[in-house]
């Protein structure tokens, strides 16, 4: 996900965003736990994902 795309996004859907990536990251630290986990680098994906959208959220609240 580039930040382009979450630039472009309104503030409910972005609070929509981190919700499912932060579901989306506990699903696959519990795959990566019990070994069924194929590609691991997804989770450092799904982290920076996370970030990208804290990041912008942070943006718009300051400035507001």
């Amino acid at each position: 996900m580039k930040a382009s795309e979450i630039r472009k996004m309104s503030a409910a859907e972005l609070d929509a965003k981190l919700t499912g990536l932060k579901k989306d990251l506990f699903y696959l630290r519990m795959q990566h736990a019990t070994n069924q986990l194929d590609n691991p680098m997804k989770i450092a994906e799904v982290k920076r994902d996370i970030a990208r959208v804290k990041t912008i959220i942070r943006e718009q609240q300051i400035a507001k």
